[in-house]
């Protein structure tokens, strides 16, 4: 009778749970509403089967308990509560199988006058391209990816010359438009999803993953990795703005083409001696952290991630996890980058990979966590040191 009891005690709690706890998914921002009502059909069917399952034992266990006196009746077989278990767990399966199969018959199928937006996955950080004026996107292949080609771009398709590129996390996308979503990865699996679109697909590394939705409310929401990629996952955000039309033409234009992001860039004076050098040099280690996902792990705003923040890094001394010290300095951070595992900084993880980068990337990169200043401490220290 107590296992009967507790059994009830579940049956009721659950339901009531379901009724009154606001779990409901996030509102709907896209035409997907099918998902939605796909996902209420299998709650409730699933429901049923529980709670029908459930009282079912509960009967038993009070019908057919104990008693002295009374003896059970061997039964092996029972031809008719075979029939209605079988029948009723096929029209259970077809329930919940049939609609599944309509929506997802459907989410593959795009219109033929989608928008194309491809979403490159690196850890831990998202790109975006749009075909340019020809309306194709560039043919890509592994051997081309590199620091100042991460979508890996075939440099000799001219389909891919026009190509519009974000290295940003935020990309934009008109109200009212379909959106056919091509998806690539450049290390591990990920998944780029938008909660209130409902519209996902596993991004496998070597393939293109697709799927299509259009946005029906405008606003910017947050786009996140829903795969664990990694101990950087929880950081690997953006964010997708659905504006009218006229405000994503004008944002659109801005937009730098491949060509125009292969062109060589003027020479920076050794030293950055020369009027604008530093500024340019610091330019290049900020556009470099964003293109090598230094940023994925890095902050610069002085709250630390998966690895200690920039903002007043240079001058620090750190404590490794031997319990030895470091002063960064330039030398810190030259052989750090270059073989990150040769320490350990203590109360972060050692995981940072090794990148590999020209001697003028590694110099702008440590150009540019100079420009982010020196500890506050070790600010004040100098300024009441004796001259």
């Amino acid at each position: 009778m107590i296992m009967a009891l507790a059994l009830l005690l579940i049956v009721v709690a659950s339901v009531l749970f379901h009724i009154f706890n606001p779990w409901w998914t996030t509102p709907l921002a896209s035409n997907w509403k099918q998902m939605d009502d796909t996902l209420t059909i299998t709650l409730v069917i699933t429901g049923i089967f529980f709670v029908a399952i459930n009282l079912f034992v509960v009967y038993t266990l009070v019908r057919f308990r104990h008693r002295e006196g009374r003896r059970a009746a061997h039964e092996p077989e029972n031809k008719k509560l075979e029939r209605w278990l079988i029948g009723g767990t096929t029209v259970g399966i077809m329930a919940l199988l049939a609609p599944g199969l309509v929506v997802y018959a459907n989410y593959v199928r795009e219109p033929r006058d989608a928008l194309v937006l491809e979403v490159l996955a690196q850890q831990w950080q998202w790109r975006f391209r749009f075909p340019g004026e020809d309306g194709k996107l560039g043919a890509t292949d592994a051997r081309f990816v590199s620091a100042t080609n991460p979508f890996g771009i075939d440099p000799a398709d001219p389909a891919g010359q026009d190509d519009l590129l974000i290295a940003a996390d935020e990309v934009h996308l008109p109200l009212g438009k379909p959106v056919l979503v091509l998806m690539r990865s450049n290390d591990v699996l990920h998944d780029f999803f938008v909660p209130p679109f409902r519209a996902r697909m596993n991004t496998v590394p070597g393939q293109v993953s697709r799927f299509w939705f259009t946005p029906t409310v405008a606003g910017r929401f947050e786009a996140l990795c829903a795969q664990l990629c990694g101990v950087g996952h929880p950081n690997m955000r953006g964010f997708v703005v659905v504006e009218d039309p006229a405000a994503y033409k004008a944002w659109q234009v801005a937009l730098p083409t491949f060509a125009r992001t292969q062109a060589k860039a003027p020479e920076v004076p050794s030293g950055g001696e020369a009027a604008g050098g530093a500024g340019a040099r610091v330019e290049q280690g900020r556009a470099l952290a964003d293109a090598k996902g230094c940023v994925a792990c890095h902050t610069i705003d002085g709250s630390p991630r998966v690895g200690p923040t920039w903002k007043g890094l240079h001058g620090k001394t750190e404590t490794m996890a031997d319990g030895s010290t470091a002063l960064v300095d330039e030398a810190y951070l030259r052989s750090f980058i270059r073989d990150p595992q040769a320490r350990h900084v203590k109360g972060f993880p050692p995981v940072m990979p090794k990148i590999e980068m020209s001697d003028e990337e590694l110099a702008a990169l440590v150009a540019y966590i100079q420009s982010l200043g020196s500890p506050p401490a070790q600010a004040a220290t100098e300024q009441k040191a004796p001259r």
